[in-house]
């Protein structure tokens, strides 16, 4: 049973070993990742010069559920950049903080201007 949303700042933490890497890895089993974030994760990797082979298999290792990003969603990421704006949270940032407020699971990120964005869902930060 899932039990944290993902967001794509954690996930990279994880596979580029960076601060807040095993703090990750202990809960990406039982965590849910909008179908966004995980785009967002793909693009970043493909930046990095990895093969679209590699990517995918990437994706695969990760052992995430991929959640699709559905009319719903779109309408509370969209009601989100209001309260969001000035922090300065991104569509993907959104995307991840509406499915949390959908499932009522709090979200994974290593974004801390998530913290003062004034929003109504639980932040687990993966680093100090």
């Amino acid at each position: 049973m899932p039990e944290y949303v993902i967001d794509a700042s954690a996930i990279l933490a994880l596979v580029k070993n960076e601060p807040g890497a095993g703090y990750v890895r202990e809960r990406i089993a039982r965590s849910l990742v909008s179908a966004v974030n995980l785009a967002e994760v793909g693009t970043v990797l493909s930046d990095l010069g990895l093969t679209d082979a590699e990517i995918g298999a990437d994706m695969v290792k990760l052992g995430v559920e991929c959640v699709p990003f559905d009319a719903r969603q779109a309408q509370v990421s969209a009601e989100l950049r209001r309260t969001t704006r000035s922090g300065g949270l991104s569509l993907g940032d959104r995307a991840c903080l509406a499915l949390a407020k959908s499932t009522g699971l709090p979200a994974l990120t290593g974004d801390r201007a998530w913290l003062t964005a004034g929003i109504d869902v639980e932040i687990d930060m993966i680093r100090d």
